[in-house]
């Protein structure tokens, strides 16, 4: 029996199945600049944190428009078509079983806070988490410093934790505060990326509480 009593939850491309939405965003952005769009294969190969080494690879020329313009007319358009978003078929099952298990369940993203709380209260799952820690501004710089703030205020006991996520920096996060990580393949990088962090990587939540019951 593993020791495991909190779980990190990752949000975009974790939970919310946002990746189109943001596909379709930047390729907006790009097609106004008349810059070549790109594909989802090539978005999974190439987003990254933080954000601003991902718009580098995209294309975009700092020197005719500043990151902190392109990240906030992102966000306008994120924000407009986030509406259509929907939480992935096994989030709301896996959220309901880890609650009657007595897991505690935490979010920890790079989104903006207050965009974040409000699109949990909207897909009406917000009673299932302990606490929502998002970032203070729309430049998903990383979450580590989040991260690392929660662990110093609260009791929470890191290796008695696991994060769950998408990306290559969830990994980083883990590993910076000392949790277990395991990383879902269907959201923002691909699975090929993934693999090479050596901690599991699943295809869905159900494989994911497979592996956390292994953990020892």
């Amino acid at each position: 029996m593993n020791n495991i009593n909190t779980i990190i939850w990752d949000w975009n491309g974790t939970l919310l199945n946002d990746v189109d939405v943001c596909i379709d965003a930047i390729n907006i952005l790009l097609q106004k600049r008349n810059i070549e769009q790109i594909t989802k294969t090539l978005y999974k190969e190439i987003f990254t944190f933080p954000v601003i080494d991902y718009y580098k690879k995209v294309g975009f020329d700092f020197n005719k428009d500043s990151f902190d313009i392109l990240a906030v007319e992102f966000i306008d358009i994120y924000r407009e078509k986030l509406k259509s978003c929907n939480l992935f078929d096994d989030v709301k099952p896996i959220l309901q079983k880890f609650n009657n298990n007595n897991y505690q369940q935490i979010i920890l993203s790079a989104m903006q806070e207050t965009d974040l709380t409000q699109s949990v209260i909207e897909r009406g799952i917000k009673n299932y988490f302990q606490h929502i820690l998002g970032i203070n501004n729309h430049f998903a710089n990383n979450k580590i410093g989040i991260a690392l703030d929660y662990i110093n205020k609260s009791n929470l006991q890191a290796g008695q934790a696991c994060l769950i996520g998408d990306t290559i920096h969830d990994y980083e996060v883990a590993q910076k505060i000392g949790c277990k990580c395991i990383l879902v393949d269907r959201g923002h990088q691909s699975r090929d990326r993934l693999l090479k962090t050596n901690v599991p990587v699943v295809k869905n939540l159900i494989e994911a509480e497979s592996w956390l019951k292994d953990f020892k």
